[in-house]
């Protein structure tokens, strides 16, 4: 089958690094985003190991250099301010816990988009309101309110949910959110503030081991910002991940009298234009797909942002996913489940890193599993096998998109 239509939902990595592999196999690509444009900023994300071999595949690997944060290093800090730890880029050769290649998400996700606009089809402001699948397609009725789509039914071939951890059409297809979720008694928050801190090129991290609470900055490309990182223990998280005004009422009160630097940062949350709060969780699913309709990255197997890995899973389950799907002549049960069986050591190895990490910050590491070693770390950012696919198609077009300033 040639010239196949592939609708992905989702603009932030996941999706176009998807219609990224999808395009270079010879598929159609839709790629719809809920939000009216890509969201810019975000948390630092990292690329190593198998991750940073799919960046370079892709052709990409100068320009998300460009992009990176420059992070020299991190610096574990007491309350007064004294380095008790130093972590470098270049430690374990670039895959260390400060990652050579680190970069915010918008940034990255803009980079995705500028290599992939030109022949994809990006549908903002719109989300898939219903779908019905057959044995021979998918057909999808967008919202259309106020995108690009204007609503009504189209017909795709396959579709695939890269809609992240609160996924809508996981929701949709596999059932609600609560069977797949599970959250790891932590709370995590970042917004960009002003860089009054004299911040370098130099992470800086702060935990309190009495209450499970930490604190920290990290240098983004605007020398006159600095990205605030903040997190607290919590099991009876209530807060709606869209209320951004109670996420900021609860952060306050759980947060309240926290050293070091953390009241100045708190007085930053009012005026950020980028606050993200939301409980660290994992999606863990028997299944990542449902006849002609997949899942990809945080929607199929989040791992948190406690795991450094979530990025990795995002690109290289692109590149098996689009690759598997085309070597199965884009037969959805055989190339899913490929996809799945070559990815599954890979994800359940980050996911384990995510969970050895949040419980060493909430304090329960000791109630649950063993300590990591370098086995599992080895695993988590090398543990996936990627076949060079020299027999599928490949129609990686000759022009190259400009470098993202």
């Amino acid at each position: 089958m040639s010239g196949v239509r592939v609708l992905v939902a989702g603009a932030s990595i996941a999706g176009p690094a998807l219609a990224h592999w999808l395009c270079r196999r010879g598929a159609r690509v839709t790629v719809v985003e809920r939000a009216l444009g890509l969201r810019g900023g975000g948390q630092a994300v990292d690329a190593r190991g198998v991750a940073r071999e799919v960046i370079g595949r892709m052709g990409l690997e100068a320009r998300v250099r460009a992009a990176r944060t420059l992070t020299a290093g991190a610096y574990t800090v007491d309350v007064d301010g004294a380095v008790v730890e130093t972590f470098r880029a270049e430690d374990d050769g670039g895959d260390g816990y400060i990652a050579e290649i680190e970069i915010l998400r918008g940034d990255l996700s803009r980079v995705l988009y500028e290599d992939t606009r030109d022949g994809v089809e990006y549908v903002f402001g719109d989300r898939i309101a219903e779908l019905t699948q057959d044995g021979e397609g998918v057909d999808v009725l967008f919202a259309g309110a106020g995108g690009a789509g204007g609503g009504g039914w189209r017909r795709f071939d396959l579709v695939v949910g890269a809609d992240g951890l609160h996924s809508a059409l996981r929701a949709m297809v596999f059932g609600p959110h609560e069977r797949f979720v599970r959250h790891l008694g932590l709370v995590l928050a970042f917004y960009s503030v002003p860089n009054e801190f004299g911040l370098g090129r130099w992470l800086l991290d702060y935990r309190d081991a009495a209450s499970g609470r930490s604190a920290g900055l990290r240098p983004v490309p605007d020398p006159s910002r600095a990205m605030a990182m903040l997190s607290f223990p919590a099991a009876d998280f209530q807060v709606d991940y869209r209320d951004v005004a109670a996420q900021k009422r609860l952060l306050r009160e759980r947060m309240e009298g926290m050293g070091w630097l953390t009241p100045r940062i708190l007085g930053h949350a009012d005026d950020t234009p980028d606050f993200y709060l939301d409980q660290v969780a994992q999606v863990v699913m028997p299944h990542w797909s449902n006849g002609r309709v997949g899942l990809i990255g945080d929607a199929a197997y989040s791992s948190s942002p406690m795991s450094g890995g979530g990025t990795g899973l995002a690109l290289v389950g692109a590149y098996l996913l689009a690759s598997e799907l085309a070597a199965a002549d884009w037969d959805p049960h055989t190339g899913f489940t490929a996809y799945q069986h070559r990815m599954l050591p890979y994800v359940q190895a980050n996911q384990k890193i995510g969970r050895l990490h949040a419980n060493s910050l909430n304090g329960t590491q000791h109630h649950t599993e063993p300590e990591w070693d370098l086995d599992l770390i080895q695993r988590a950012i090398n543990g996936v096998d990627l076949p060079d696919y020299k027999e599928l198609p490949d129609t990686r077009p000759t022009t190259v998109q400009p470098v993202m300033s």
